[in-house]
């Protein structure tokens, strides 16, 4: 079946209460680079974009900050996570365990597979999966 609707993923949008906590989690963390940033005066919130490469050629993520949000956002059943591939997942989270990074699941196979995997948190509880790539 041929579908004449085609298009290419530009980004995941997160909502975030602190932008500096999760700008320092996926850029000098995780090693992604802030692409560009706009603040919104009349709307009382900022933009951020990160990712491993520009946005033309790959999917980024996009950080809201809404300036008033006092209280942590509640994530929600229906997310699921962000997945990034590693080279070294082990080495990884051994670093980011260093640096105050919640990791709720271990590096390690994961079950019913041989891929290895590891979940760690961001500075507001996302989700980010870790996938060993060679």
């Amino acid at each position: 079946m041929s579908n004449a609707i085609s298009g290419r993923l530009l980004h995941t949008m997160l909502r975030v209460r602190d932008l500096d906590k999760s700008l320092h989690f996926y850029t000098d963390l995780l090693g992604m680079k802030l692409l560009r940033k706009n603040d919104y005066p009349g709307g009382r919130f900022t933009l951020a974009f990160v990712g491993y490469g520009d946005e033309k050629d790959t999917a980024v993520i996009e950080l809201t900050h809404n300036w008033d949000q006092a209280e942590p956002y509640t994530i929600g059943s229906g997310y699921g996570h962000i997945a990034l591939g590693m080279p070294d997942i082990y080495a990884a989270c051994e670093a980011l365990q260093k640096a105050g990074v919640s990791v709720p699941r271990p590096p390690g196979p994961m079950k019913h597979g041989t891929t290895h995997i590891a979940f760690v948190e961001d500075p507001d509880g996302y989700k980010i999966e870790l996938i060993q790539r060679a």
